[in-house]
């Protein structure tokens, strides 16, 4: 899944938890969790939601935000 690093770092520290635990309770090793807040990994949909779970949030809030702009020139019609 694409996970917003930040926010995905910024939860767990919220969270109070070190890398280490938060891996330990879903049954992944720190690397795994230092990959995802690094931007270089994700996670499964069923350790999102335990992350989810943990963190007190829905899976939503810790994806990477959909952009809603336009490509440039979008929407204007060709004469």
């Amino acid at each position: 899944m694409n996970e917003d690093p930040r926010e995905f770092r910024r939860r767990r520290i919220e969270a109070g938890l070190t890398q280490t635990e938060l891996a330990g309770r879903i049954g992944k090793g720190r690397s795994r969790i230092c990959d995802v807040e690094k931007g270089r990994a994700g996670l499964t949909p069923k350790d999102l939601k335990a992350v989810a779970q943990i963190f007190g949030c829905t899976v939503h809030d810790l994806l990477v935000p959909e952009t809603t702009e336009q490509p440039s020139g979008a929407g204007r019609s060709v004469a």
